[in-house]
């Protein structure tokens, strides 16, 4: 699994801007809590479809191996396809919707991260990541009944979270590119 570390290392930089963009999204989310449901669907939508085609790019490059990313990137797509071409979603199915793509990429991120050798803090911060996601899922599918805005700030939490954990790791990554280029 090294060879995984190291495609993680050399696309460092995909890291970061997905961890960038998943603060974003959150400090919107968490600062406009009283957005309309089509606002978070527009919002959602976009944060999944970008995630999703940084997951697929990043399987591209790899030359073995490469499914497991390319299959979470093509589900982030369709999740955000989904999103943005049906605004109308109500709140519980867009909240279903959300629940279950975070449980999904959180145990993927789980999976990655027990997978990770040669850096262990690194492995923990994909742990960590896919943590933050399946915590999130699960809440949001025990409290379905919760309003929209409550849903909105909730995702906003996790995202900055998710964010922060995404742009340390992207950090650590660098730092990883760096030895293994001096090698």
């Amino acid at each position: 699994m090294f060879a995984m570390l190291a495609l993680l290392a050399k696309n460092w930089a995909w890291v970061l801007l997905r961890g960038v963009f998943t603060i974003v999204f959150g400090a919107l989310a968490v600062f406009w809590p009283g957005i309309t449901i089509l606002a978070l669907v527009i919002l959602f939508g976009a944060y999944a479809i970008v995630d999703g085609l940084t997951a697929i790019l990043m399987g591209a490059r790899r030359s073995s191996g490469r499914g497991f990313l390319i299959v979470i990137g093509v589900l982030g797509v369709i999740a955000g396809l989904v999103a943005m071409l049906w605004p109308g979603i109500t709140a519980v199915a867009l909240l279903y919707v959300i629940a279950f793509w975070a449980i999904i990429i959180g145990l993927a991120s789980i999976v990655s991260g027990f997978g990770l050798t040669g850096d262990a803090g690194g492995r923990w911060l994909f742990v960590l990541s896919g943590l933050a996601a399946v915590v999130l899922g699960v809440l949001l599918l025990a409290r379905p009944g919760e309003g929209a805005v409550a849903l909105v700030v909730t995702i906003g939490f996790f995202a900055i979270v998710w964010g922060l954990l995404t742009v340390i790791t992207s950090v650590r990554l660098r730092r990883l590119a760096k030895e293994l280029d001096a090698r």
